[in-house]
């Protein structure tokens, strides 16, 4: 490649047009393509895949256009062939169909349209649920975990999918693919992120690779891997691919917008428009067949820009729309008659035709037993956030922090009660209670959604299924918000003179530490389906101040509601967990009236077991069956997210 260069240059300087330094140099830059392999060890065919959705024509409220449906053309009988070593680049400009097609073959696209035609491995043709067995996809976004080092997020890739390995043979292992992409220098600096910085665009794009190759696939399809890279950094990945397709692979890359000194390198070229191949041949052949057309590429232009703007379609205007489209048909029907399109369609044929010889090869299927993925996944977790030290001090001092405030504005609980001593202890209870959920909320809100991204891409590669990540997550934050919690109560309680009691303190952290998780496992459990956080953080808000209205009986006392109301309050954590903190902290608990002339009634209560029978009727009886039934929530919540999880599973795959 380096000869490559140095010619291509040389030729620039002498004023050559780029048709004539492509003639130049096409004998010396094919040597090595893998068009002429006699015996590939892989062959790709893919015949008439097409693809239509259905739409509905208006938005829900609009019944009459709601019920109408009109069908679109995503893709429309695209057929193609590559064999190891080579390279095959699928240009065209936005929507034309150049993901749904990579979607399609390997067999990540939805059920919510009809997929039609075949894809052949070696002349075999593979099933649906065979694709995610036989191809690596690399998606156009990379989604890493920032505060791992490049050699933890393959080796934790590496247990996912090789754990049967030896931890010596996954350790050679990364050490070979970090040694193949170029990575060893970084292998120890983190990935980093938007807060931080860390390893560069082109190196996180190279690990995203990386974590590919572990499973040693035989065909590599990558979306747009160059977007968001300097030209000179999606130069080098492109350059890269090529070099891991020689090494007996099949890679197919999407690419908007390539360098000129890209044409040489990419084995096959592929144009899409409007769902269609325009043309999929050998960059020469290319190069005259637009000639041939009528479409010589202008001196000194990118042919890769020329020839997708030929083959656009211009939606500005309704006359450039019809004549372009037009145009493209045009061309579209100039392939289909040439040699290139024959030649093609032949080597499909031949490779059909050497069933007794070939086999599947599928990516290396060693995956380690279920318990063994969630202990990978446990320790992935922990690794990643306890390196957040920020987050971790936030997670464990938020609660603190609104003590603070609490006690700030409390100062010290009095016994006398027209001084608002039933007042505030009530107040107290209710902040407890109804702040404790939104700072597991805000937790999860931040640290989930990254954590969500990775699980769907993982999962889609059949390292795990999506609720293993899930309660991996989970176990994680538990003993964050056992100790966030304890903090909490230990300050809160003893500060402004709760019922002082050390087994009324435990009851006391142990009711206030339920609302705590239910809050993150709740918002956790609803982000399984919804993909906003802050429709999720909103819903969770809205649930929370609901089941404060319905169970706490501040607003109103319980036997004061409807009837509709006093049932629903039974589906609500806060009835179990206010009952059992009035009962804690009233329960024995005298008061004093010393006011000189106190308003009516405001010494008619100065036992707290007169405002337990008053306010809770029965609680005192029901105090160990609320404790049962305020912690069966987080089961409950626990068997709800994997039910979540495995219906957002579902959705991605279907």
């Amino acid at each position: 490649m380096n000869g490559f260069y140095s010619l291509k240059s040389e030729e620039q300087e002498k004023g050559t047009s780029f048709k004539q330094s492509f003639k130049l140099v096409k004998g010396e830059a094919w040597k090595n393509s893998g068009e002429g392999l006699s015996e590939s060890s892989c062959c790709l065919s893919v015949n008439k895949i097409s693809y239509t959705v259905s739409e509905r024509v208006g938005p829900w409220w609009d019944l009459p256009s709601y019920k109408k449906r009109w069908t679109r053309q995503i893709l429309n009988d695209v057929s193609f062939h590559v064999a190891s070593g080579q390279i095959m680049g699928i240009l065209g400009n936005s929507g034309s169909g150049k993901t749904t097609l990579l979607d399609a073959i390997s067999g990540r696209i939805g059920n919510s349209g009809v997929l039609l035609g075949e894809v052949f491995i070696n002349g075999r043709k593979l099933k649906r649920e065979e694709y995610q067995d036989c191809f690596s996809y690399v998606l156009q976004s990379d989604n890493l975990l920032s505060y791992l080092t490049v050699e933890e997020t393959l080796t934790y890739t590496a247990q996912l999918a090789l754990r049967k390995h030896s931890a010596e043979a996954i350790k050679k292992k990364v050490s070979a693919v970090m040694a193949e992409l170029s990575l060893t220098h970084v292998a120890h600096s983190v990935i980093g992120g938007r807060v931080f910085p860390g390893i560069s665009g082109g190196e996180r794009r190279r690990v995203s690779i990386a974590s590919q190759l572990l499973q040693d696939p035989k065909v590599v399809l990558l979306d747009e891997p160059t977007t968001g890279l300097d030209s000179m950094t999606a130069n080098q990945i492109v350059m890269l691919l090529a070099e891991l397709a020689s090494r007996d692979r099949i890679v197919i890359v999407t690419i908007h917008q390539p360098r000129s000194e890209l044409f040489r390198v990419f084995s096959r070229i592929a144009v899409m428009s409007r769902g269609e191949l325009v043309f999929c041949g050998q960059p020469e052949e290319m190069v005259d067949f637009f000639s041939q057309c009528g479409y010589e590429c202008p001196e000194y232009c990118n042919p890769f820009d020329i020839y997708v703007d030929l083959t656009s379609v211009d939606t500005r205007s309704s006359e450039r729309e019809a004549a372009t489209l037009n145009r493209m048909h045009e061309i579209t029907s100039s392939y289909q008659r040439s040699g290139i399109y024959t030649g093609m369609l032949a080597k499909i044929e031949q490779s059909l035709q050497q069933l007794d010889k070939a086999t599947i090869p599928f990516k290396s299927k060693e995956s380690p037993s279920g318990a063994a993925k969630l202990e990978v996944l446990l320790r992935r977790t922990a690794r990643n956030l306890s390196r957040d030290r920020m987050g971790v001090l936030m997670r464990l001092s938020q609660n603190l922090i609104y003590g603070l405030f609490v006690a700030f504005f409390v100062m010290r609980l009095d016994a006398d009660v027209s001084k608002g001593a039933i007042q505030d202890r009530i107040g107290i209870i209710y902040q407890s209670i109804g702040a404790s959920p939104y700072t597991g909320m805000l937790n999860a809100v931040a640290l989930f959604p990254a954590l969500r991204a990775i699980g769907d891409q993982e999962s889609q590669d059949g390292l795990y299924s999506k609720w293993q990540m899930f309660l991996a997550y989970v176990f994680h934050i538990l003993p964050f918000s056992i100790l966030s919690v304890c903090i909490f109560t230990s300050f809160l309680y003893w500060t402004i003179g709760m019922n002082p009691d050390t087994l009324r303190f435990l009851s006391y952290t142990a009711v206030v530490l339920v609302p705590h998780i239910i809050g993150e496992l709740l918002t956790v459990v609803l982000l399984g389906v919804v993909q906003d956080p802050n429709m999720v953080n909103t819903g969770v808000a809205l649930l929370n101040i609901a089941g404060i209205l319905l169970g706490s009986g501040f607003l109103r006392g319980t036997q004061q509601m409807p009837q509709i109301f006093q049932w629903l309050s039974y589906l609500t954590f806060q009835k179990y967990s206010c009952e059992l903190l009035i009962v804690t902290e009233f329960y024995g608990l005298d008061f004093t009236c010393n006011a000189s002339q106190p308003l009516p009634g405001a010494c008619a209560i100065t036992k707290g077991d007169q405002l337990i029978e008053q306010g809770y009727p029965g609680a005192l009886s029901r105090f160990t069956l609320d404790f049962i039934l305020l912690y069966a929530f987080l089961p409950a919540l626990l068997l709800l997210g994997m039910i979540s999880f495995k219906i957002r599973d579902k959705i991605n795959r279907h």
